[in-house]
């Protein structure tokens, strides 16, 4: 597992990184909150101190990446013209050992707000939280989905349509709360562990680590889809030279076994770790494809 869910964390590092610095903050007109009020569920005791590091990354441009995140929050980007009421939980990549925060998280919701969508950045623990070995990233988006519901009318969001979208590791999290949703792996905190935390849909970008390690050509057992998981979109290039493109392949496969409506794109060209950064490269434009398949299963209206 964490062999395979390695790959953005290797390619995060295998450039020229800047000093470190504290902890990475949003910008202080959106919203943050701590997602755990008291004591954090499995904590690692004297955890080091958050820090973030900054790299070249898509398209020849900065990008930050979190390490040592021991506190996790949630925050809230809200859409500055119409607000359709649907809402996305991201979970930015980084193989379980870093967050790549803004290319895989803050710029992610510049586009889901331009569409009229909420979206909710999760700094989830790291490093080495990756479920089934540690639960601690995966009770992270547990709790996450169910304080998005539970504030629902107070931020303005539709309680029946709130999805996740995870890039590389944090779409193998976005796999794991797609399937791993009908019990909470922590003891129940307050009212917001009371409501669901399944996902309405889920929004998979060059996933990795859902392909066994002793069978490539085979899922995990962890990352097995049921009947009960959501509507899923997936892209993926096809020369990812660090997710196996198998990993998208063999994990539409199964939900296509269980009769969950699934939608894939898979390109030529693009590596890994793309995000939404602009390229000449097609698989740049897989946002315009996951718009359309979001008016198809109604999570936004008709167009």
């Amino acid at each position: 597992m964490i062999k395979h869910l390695a790959f953005l964390a290797a390619a995060a590092f295998s450039v020229a990184l800047s000093a470190q610095q504290p902890g990475w903050p949003p910008a202080p007109s959106h919203l943050t909150i701590s997602i755990w009020p008291g004591a954090v569920p499995d904590a690692v005791a004297n955890p080091p101190a958050e820090t973030s590091r900054t790299a070249i990354g898509p398209a020849g441009k900065p990008a930050t990446f979190l390490s040592n995140v021991s506190a996790p929050t949630l925050t809230l980007y809200t859409p500055t013209g119409a607000n359709t009421g649907a809402a996305v939980v991201v979970f930015p990549g980084g193989g379980y050992s870093v967050l790549a925060i803004d290319y895989e998280g803050a710029e992610v919701c510049d586009w889901l707000n331009s569409i009229g969508v909420n979206c909710l950045v999760l700094k989830y623990r790291v490093p080495r939280t990756g479920y089934p070995r540690s639960p601690a990233a995966l009770e992270d988006a547990q709790r996450a989905i169910g304080l998005v519901r539970a504030h629902a009318a107070e931020w303005h969001i539709d309680p029946k349509r709130i999805g996740v979208a995870g890039f590389s590791a944090g779409g193998h999290l976005s796999a794991m709360i797609s399937i791993h949703n009908d019990k909470r792996l922590y003891e129940p905190v307050d009212a917001a562990d009371q409501l669901s935390c399944r996902p309405d849909f889920a929004i998979l970008i060059y996933p990795g680590g859902l392909i066994a390690r002793e069978a490539p050509l085979a899922l995990s057992p962890s990352a097995q889809p049921t009947a009960d998981t959501p509507p899923t979109f997936i892209a993926q290039a096809e020369d990812d030279p660090m997710a196996p493109v198998e990993n998208s392949l063999l994990y539409f496969q199964a939900l296509k076994n269980v009769h969950v409506p699934a939608e894939m794109h898979l390109y030529a060209q693009g590596g890994h770790g793309f995000g939404l950064r602009r390229t000449a490269l097609p698989v740049t434009t897989w946002p315009q494809a996951a718009e359309i398949w979001l008016h198809n299963i109604k999570i936004l209206p008709g167009e």
